[in-house]
């Protein structure tokens, strides 16, 4: 793998930061009436870091300044992450427009989903703590940016609960640096077969709480049904869509790259992260009245079978593909779900009722996108569920499966 000092294989990265600095200094003049520009500004954005991450996926895998790997783990989350972000300035009109916050909605989508992408390239300690507040501080301010009282309990229960992830994060970092003497992964990789196992071993934990936390993860999900539930729906799609991409694919990076199993043997932890997250999640789900908190508890439920291919990483060849399939299954389905729920206006399940007499194009779209996160056929989710389940057989982790099936 090449190693460049090129800025413009970060032109997606760098689209996505010009339009959140242009929207938020457009907006401090723009009347509140116009200010769906700053919404076209974004998407345009979004478009550009498209159609060049198109471009940067024909080219050879590099690794930009020494930190930032570029390769289809990169590429694919890249584009998932701004396909993503489209979508969400699409199902934001109705709750944004018009609305004096309009442009801070916009800008903080931008840089959260900035944060997300450089996150799944990082190649280097530092990079992945500073993508990690990157892909925290802005989304703690959008769980906010309401301003009502759900909102503003969501938002205070996220941003504690991430600033303890953080200090964390940083604590693990820190000793993995201590043990090792690298912050790149393959300095950490050499370092660690060298350094005492069982600091290793605690500054490896300590990251993936961190990252456990960004995704969701049990036993690091208690903000998501809260979060889901006290803001709008809207804004709970970004919140359980856009950090969910870049933790889980950091933590296959991470785990595949930097740490060997036979230093500290992390494809158990994981396994059993997956099998408490898929558990819990399908479980406490069945008890919600909300349908915010259902989808909330949808999300954790989902991370579970996502770090089935995380556990496997370097172990089945399709590790890897089935993480980065699932993970674009998911996050078109769970903003899809969360559209329609925002279309009807309705916040609790028995809201529902009687939905496909007065709407039933929406009743069809919400049944779809449920049967979706569910995983029934012909959906992508089911077909990335397979993918996973068959690279958790071939990783050895046949006893997983079977827990997911029950």
């Amino acid at each position: 793998m090449m190693v460049y000092s090129d800025p413009t294989a970060l032109i997606p990265e760098i689209a996505l930061l010009l339009g959140a600095v242009a929207g938020l200094l457009l907006g401090a003049w723009t009347p509140r009436r116009r200010q769906w520009t700053i919404r076209l500004l974004a998407a345009l954005a979004a478009a550009a870091g498209l159609v060049a991450t198109a471009v940067a996926a024909t080219r050879p895998p590099e690794v930009v300044f020494g930190t930032y790997v570029l390769d289809t783990a990169t590429h694919t989350p890249r584009a998932i992450v701004l396909v993503t972000t489209l979508a969400l300035i699409a199902l934001c009109g109705d709750t944004v427009a018009g609305h004096r916050r309009e442009t801070e909605f916009v800008v903080l989508v931008q840089l959260g989903a900035l944060g997300s992408m450089l996150l799944g390239g990082a190649g280097d300690l530092i990079l992945l703590f500073a993508a990690f507040l990157l892909a925290s501080v802005p989304l703690y301010a959008l769980a906010g940016w309401a301003k009502q009282g759900t909102a503003t309990e969501a938002a205070l229960k996220y941003y504690l609960a991430g600033a303890l992830a953080g200090v964390t994060t940083l604590a693990g970092v820190t000793l993995l640096f201590g043990v090792t003497g690298a912050t790149g992964y393959a300095g950490v990789a050499e370092g660690i077969t060298r350094g005492p196992g069982g600091a290793a071993a605690v500054g490896l934990v300590a990251v993936l709480a961190g990252l456990a936390f960004k995704a969701g993860a049990v036993p690091a999900h208690f903000w998501v049904p809260d979060v889901a539930d006290g803001t709008p729906p809207a804004v709970a799609a970004a919140l359980t869509t856009l950090p969910k991409i870049g933790a889980l694919v950091a933590t296959y990076r991470l785990l595949d790259t930097a740490i060997p199993t036979d230093v500290v043997d992390w494809p158990l932890l994981v396994a059993i992260l997956a099998a408490a997250s898929m558990t819990l999640g399908n479980l406490a789900a069945f008890a919600q009245t909300s349908v915010l908190r259902l989808l909330g508890y949808s999300t954790v439920s989902q991370v579970g079978y996502l770090l089935i291919a995380v556990a496997v990483a370097g172990r089945a060849p399709l590790a890897q593909p089935a993480l980065l399939f699932y993970l674009a299954a998911y996050a078109v389905t769970n903003v899809a779900a969360f559209a329609v729920v925002a279309a009807t206006g309705q916040r609790s399940i028995n809201g529902h009722r009687g939905l496909l007499r007065r709407d039933p194009l929406l009743a069809i779209a919400l049944v779809v996108a449920l049967l979706g996160l569910v995983g029934t056929p012909p959906t992508a989710v089911l077909f990335g569920k397979l993918v996973v389940f068959t690279a958790a057989v071939d990783g050895g982790l046949a006893w997983l499966v079977v827990l997911a099936v029950l």
